[in-house]
C-alpha cells in the first residue's frame, strides 16, 4: 500500500513537500518508488523514481533542478521536495512502486492534489 500526503495549495515560485509512505513490501531493496503527476486533460506523466536499493535517483526535464526526490529507508517513506512551483506543475500527483526487472508500476497510491497559483 502507498499512501501520499503533502499536496496542497501554494503561489507560484512557492514550496511544498510531498511524503509517500509504503506498507506491504518485504524489502525497498527489490523495488523503484516513483513519483507521476496527471493534470486535467493531459497524460499522465512520470517526474522521478529513486531506488530502493541505492540512491541512485531520476528525473524529468519538466522538474529537474526544482524537485529533489529522497527516502527514509527506516521509515519507509520517500519524499518528493518541490521548489520554485509554476502554475503548469498544477497536478494530481501519485506514488508508484515498481520490482526490479519490471517495466511497469504495479502498486499506486491514490494521489495527492497540488495546485499552484499564479
Amino acid at each position: 500500500q502507498l499512501v501520499e500526503s503533502g499536496g496542497g495549495q501554494v503561489q507560484s515560485g512557492g514550496s511544498l513537500r510531498l511524503s509517500c509512505v509504503a506498507s506491504g513490501f518485504s524489502s525497498w531493496d527489490y523495488y523503484a518508488i516513483g513519483w507521476f503527476r496527471q493534470a486535467p486533460g493531459k497524460e499522465r506523466e512520470g517526474i522521478s523514481w529513486v531506488s530502493g536499493s541505492d540512491d541512485s535517483t531520476h528525473y524529468a526535464d519538466s522538474v529537474k533542478g526544482r524537485f529533489t526526490i529522497s527516502k527514509d529507508n527506516a521509515k519507509n517513506t520517500v519524499f518528493l521536495q518541490m521548489d520554485t512551483l509554476k502554475p503548469s506543475d498544477t497536478a494530481v500527483y501519485y506514488c508508484a512502486a515498481r520490482r526490479f526487472g519490471r517495466s511497469s508500476y504495479d502498486w499506486w497510491g491514490r494521489g495527492t492534489q497540488v495546485t499552484v497559483s499564479s
